[in-house]
């Protein structure tokens, strides 16, 4: 897929991405009903207590709806939402009574990752990750240690399961890799929550070209002291030549059904200099969740960060200025290098294995 049809489906799919947080409405009646919520915020999930009354939740004026008759003027936070409604002769915010439908993020802040899970795709919207050249120098875990887990921070009935999974044909694909969580046990046994697992192919993605670009991801701490890494599937749509329309189609594994297989993965790298207020080279690729040979120049994939935007419905860098960023493949090669063994089976059993021989692909 060329990066023009990228761009194409990417703003063909604008609204396509799942909505990243609730956000949650208090509102009274005309009739004086009093809707008694408290939204606790955990780390994970978004919970509500009928015992306890909120205070009235600050709501972005420019959401909402202004009865014609009410004067204009109103602007900033409004934490009274029912004056716009005082004339209307009904009230659809009754019903928020009963619970709030969502959609909900289930947010889960870790050791070495932040991850916002989609309970409709039973897949991360993103996963967060920082690496640094002290994190990655330090050895305390081993993934020989680690074992996938279902997140039972997640409601029951929109987790994903090991056993969707089972006999699938593909990989449980880490979006934030157990490799760069080393530096703890705990923080590598974190990685291994379904939370932060898409389906992935396996031979030729995840075990290749995939786990090419996770090493290239940790190499840039080599020329910068700090990355910083957001990774999430993506649901891209496919022109059909039978009537030259486009189609989003994905696989979905399990039994029942769960778990959406994503067409597309991406990666938003910032590497930053350092410095405070200093620059901050980004990067941004999509790679299809296909298998993909390990002559393909990574630059290849290389998109605008608001091609990702645009297909994934997220935003990324709304708060960093023009004049602090760069873009990352100007500022240093994307190119993968390739470790190719004889035997790929021995050459972790023997000390006594030939060494790997290094292929950079570039982008001629």
């Amino acid at each position: 897929m060329s990066k023009s049809t990228l761009a194409i489906i990417a703003a063909a799919s604008a609204g396509a991405g799942a909505a990243i947080t609730a956000t949650m409405y208090s509102l009274r009646s005309q009739s004086e009903r009093k809707l008694e919520t408290t939204i606790s915020t955990t780390t994970t999930t978004v919970s509500t207590s009928p015992s306890a009354v909120s205070a009235p939740i600050p709501i972005p004026a420019k959401q909402i709806f202004t009865n014609p008759n009410q004067q204009a003027g109103q602007s900033g936070l409004s934490t009274s939402a029912p004056a716009a409604l005082a004339l209307a002769p009904v009230d659809p915010a009754g019903l928020f009574e009963y619970g709030f439908p969502g959609p909900v993020a289930d947010v889960a802040t870790r050791q070495a990752l932040i991850s916002s899970f989609d309970r409709r795709l039973r897949n991360p919207h993103w996963v967060v990750e920082h690496i640094t050249p002290a994190s990655l120098a330090m050895r305390d875990g081993d993934r020989k240690h680690s074992v996938f887990l279902e997140d039972d921070k997640v409601p029951e009935k929109f987790r994903a399961k090991l056993k969707d999974y089972f006999r699938s044909g593909y990989d449980r694909g880490h979006q934030v890799p157990a490799a760069d969580a080393k530096w703890s046990q705990t923080a590598m046994d974190e990685t291994f929550f379904l939370t932060n697992m898409c389906p992935q192919v396996g031979e030729g993605f995840n075990r290749d070209y995939w786990a090419h670009f996770e090493d290239f991801c940790r190499g840039l701490t080599l020329r910068y002291p700090s990355v910083r890494i957001v990774t999430g599937p993506l649901y891209l749509p496919k022109r059909d030549p039978t009537d030259n329309k486009w189609y989003v189609r994905y696989e979905v594994i399990g039994n029942p059904p769960n778990v959406a297989v994503p067409t597309h993965f991406y990666k938003v790298i910032f590497a930053e200099d350092g410095k405070v207020g200093g620059n901050v080279a980004i990067g941004a690729f999509v790679l299809p969740n296909a298998p993909i040979p390990n002559e393909k120049p990574l630059a290849d994939f290389e998109v605008p960060v608001e091609a990702v935007e645009r297909a994934s419905g997220l935003e990324f860098a709304t708060k960093l200025p023009p004049q602090r960023r760069k873009r990352l493949c100007a500022d240093t090669t994307c190119a993968l290098v390739i470790k190719e063994y004889a035997d790929r089976q021995k050459a972790f059993a023997k000390p006594s294995t030939p060494a790997a021989t290094a292929v950079i692909v570039k982008r001629q």
